[in-house]
């Protein structure tokens, strides 16, 4: 065997014992198969984001790819029924004196079947005309039995006045009208795995999220938050909403691509108990991390406090409280003034440098040499 021309990549005794793993052929990566009693080599590197098909699984005679499970044969490299023209390279293996030997140079090219991008991931750019401003409500009840919503009212209020008052566009989704698959973890994978748009929306065109993607990087100039307090946090529906948008602060840590740009978030927060510091902390942490820009006194809050159960009692409150509407109203006049400032000018491109945020990879680097240098 020609060492420049074919690499020995280990016993075949030893690689046998696994049906497929990545192995490198040189500086090649390379996903070898055992299957039948045979190997079978294709490029290890999948068509989607790059992938590393010999970390994936065995299926039946496709390798199925472990970050967003595109499948390619793991002898001809061809995609799928129906994605055949999505194909890897194929590498020739041989096997001689109990060695496995995986030829370096791919026997047919990569090929990909045309991909019409996703809507969402076209260039986010404003359109002109009003400031558009989109309330988000995270509240949870039964669909056939609809009930009071503290946090839903003001909300509502504040679009309304946002759209008679102010001349703005406005557009409400209660979040839980929407059908959306929970946050599958693609990130724990890789940095890399998790894609804009997300991967579960490219995947599945039922997934309703979509419509919380386009007005939130597409559409909304503000973006008002509403959520009820649960056992001292925001509702669950908050939190299964803001995981699936982690996507798009990943875009900004992984790639330095910011498609949220002069956008401005505001919050409302009511509850039966206490803890409103703590919920407005974490939200204004979260919308700060995907680039929004916040008023002074970006949220207005209510609680009945620990010891007030009469729930009843506190949903006739904010009812007939002129103070809290009045509020909500206000709340959404500040962040509308502070987007037409925000549309207006603009800070320049300094304002988006990566350097001491999350994500910066350049201490985490010196980290790891470090590591390795010890070792």
């Amino acid at each position: 065997m020609d060492p420049e021309a074919w690499a020995d990549v280990g016993s075949a005794e030893e690689l046998a014992r696994r049906p497929l793993q990545q192995i490198l052929a040189g500086r090649t990566r390379i996903a070898l198969a055992f299957k039948d009693g045979q190997f079978s080599a294709i490029s290890g590197v999948c068509n989607h984001v790059g992938g590393p098909l010999g970390e994936g699984t065995l299926d039946g005679d496709y390798v199925v790819c472990p970050w967003h499970y595109w499948k390619f044969h793991c002898r001809t490299g061809e995609g799928e029924p129906g994605y055949e023209e999505d194909r890897v390279p194929v590498h020739e293996v041989r096997v001689e004196d109990g060695r496995v030997f995986v030829r370096r140079a791919a026997a047919t090219k990569r090929g990909r079947k045309p991909h019409e991008p996703h809507p969402l991931a076209r260039p986010p750019r404003r359109a002109d005309g009003p400031i558009r401003v989109l309330g988000l409500s995270t509240t949870t009840m039964t669909a056939d039995h609809p009930r009071y919503s503290t946090s839903e009212d003001l909300l509502e209020h504040a679009l309304r006045h946002a759209g008679a008052e102010l001349g703005c566009d406005t557009r409400l989704i209660p979040i839980r009208t929407l059908r959306f698959r929970e946050c599958e973890g693609f990130y724990s994978k890789s940095s890399r795995a998790c894609t804009w748009p997300c991967s579960i929306t490219q995947m599945d065109s039922s997934d309703q999220i979509e419509q919380v993607y386009e007005g939130v990087v597409h559409w909304a100039d503000v973006i008002v938050v509403a959520t009820p307090i649960r056992w001292g946090g925001a509702s669950s529906l908050y939190y299964k909403m803001v995981e699936r948008m982690n996507c798009i602060q990943n875009q900004e840590t992984v790639a330095n691509r910011h498609l949220l740009r002069d956008k401005v978030a505001g919050f409302i927060i009511t509850g039966g108990q206490d803890n409103v510091q703590a919920v407005a902390g974490q939200m204004l942490g979260f919308f700060a991390e995907i680039g929004c820009q916040f008023p002074q006194f970006p949220y207005v809050a209510h609680t009945r406090g620990w010891s007030a159960e009469d729930m009843e009692n506190n949903q006739r409150y904010v009812q007939d409280s002129l103070v809290l509407h009045e509020g909500a109203a206000e709340l959404v006049r500040r962040c509308v003034d502070m987007a037409g400032v925000m549309i207006r000018s603009t800070l320049g491109e300094h304002a988006l440098v990566r350097g001491g945020r999350k994500g910066h990879e350049l201490d985490t680097r010196a980290q790891l040499v470090s590591v390795a240098t010890d070792s």
